[in-house]
Parts: structure tokens; C-alpha cells; sequence
């Protein structure tokens, strides 16, 4: 009698390729296929699998969180690279100089770094300059910011747990009743 071995385990999920069709980000991700074969540098193969991503696992990044990551002592002078969106902030008032690297940078984002004597590149320009990340920071949003995030977890109602429920709005007699108030029976 043979083995009943169990396949279902099988298949790897992981992606090889982005899922999207554009062509801009095609030409990319054959570039970083070849730095990352061929440099051998870490740095390719980590852009290289972010290119990858979906949108929900590229977070934007906002300028505030550019300039506080760049401000560090060790990374003065070099270049922010984000496999991503940066954003504007408008709670930050003053934008250093800096040298940075996005797949697309808004509007506002894009003039305030100009303003500020800053430059702005290409990840095809960032190859021709350094194509082993050389004097490159690599830089990503929060994942765990979205709002969705905040309903993952232990089911609300349950004891101890902060999960967000599915409510459809947030008065008295939406799911305020037994287990969320003392003065109901009890409170988790």
C-alpha cells in the first residue's frame, strides 16, 4: 500500500513577476533581473523583489518621514530610495536638500524637494549611478498603517482584544450594550 502524500503544500507563493502590465515598470524590473543576476549586490535583488509588490505592500512614503529617516548622522549625503510613492506633508515646515529615488513622487512632494536645491532620479538613472546601491538608503512606508489593518486580529468583543468591529455607526445602540459597558452585565 503506498503513501497518500499530501500536495496541497506544494506550490511556493511567492511572485516572480509584478502582476501589473505596465510597460515602464517592465523595462525596470529587466534591469534590476540583470543587476541582481550579474552585480551581485544585495541591494538589487531586494529593489528587484519590491518591484514585485502590490500597491498594498508598497506603501507611500510621506516627506516627514524622509527627511527624520535621512537625518541621521551616518546618512548624510546620501540618496533615499523607495520602491514606492512619496508623498507630501503638509505638517513639516522646512524640506532639507535631498537626493532621492522614487517610482513617483505627487505633485507637491515633488516641488517642495525641488525648492529645497534637491534632486529627484529615476531608478534607471540610480543604475548608471550606482548600480550596487552604493551611498543608497533603502526607505519603506508603515504596512500596518492602513486602515484595514486595524480589524485584523482577535475578534472584537473577545477579552483583551483592541480589533476594530465591522460597525455601521458608532452610537449607543451600535454594539454598546453587554461586554462593552460595566453598567451591561460586564465589560471585556
Amino acid at each position: 500500500m503506498g503513501i497518500d502524500i499530501n500536495h496541497k503544500n506544494d506550490r511556493k507563493v511567492r511572485r516572480l513577476a509584478p502582476r501589473s502590465n505596465d510597460v515602464y515598470l517592465l523595462l525596470l524590473v529587466k534591469l534590476y533581473r540583470f543587476l541582481a543576476r550579474r552585480s551581485g549586490a544585495k541591494f538589487n535583488k531586494i529593489i528587484l523583489r519590491r518591484l514585485f509588490m502590490s500597491k498594498t505592500n508598497r506603501p507611500p512614503v510621506s516627506l516627514a518621514r524622509l527627511v527624520r529617516k535621512m537625518g541621521q548622522k551616518d546618512r548624510q549625503g546620501k540618496t533615499a530610495v523607495v520602491v514606492g510613492t512619496i508623498t507630501n506633508d503638509v505638517r513639516l515646515f522646512e524640506v532639507p536638500k535631498l537626493s532621492v529615488v522614487a517610482l513617483h513622487v505627487t505633485e507637491q512632494a515633488r516641488a517642495r524637494i525641488l525648492k529645497a536645491g534637491g534632486e529627484i532620479l529615476t531608478f534607471d538613472q540610480l543604475a548608471l549611478r550606482s548600480p550596487k546601491g552604493e551611498n543608497c538608503v533603502l526607505l519603506s512606508g508603515p504596512r500596518s498603517q492602513r486602515e484595514a489593518v486595524r480589524h485584523f486580529g482577535p475578534a472584537p468583543g473577545t477579552r483583551h482584544s483592541n480589533t476594530k468591529p465591522f460597525v455601521r455607526a458608532k452610537g449607543r445602540k451600535f454594539e454598546k450594550a453587554r461586554g462593552r459597558r460595566a453598567s451591561r452585565g460586564f465589560r471585556n
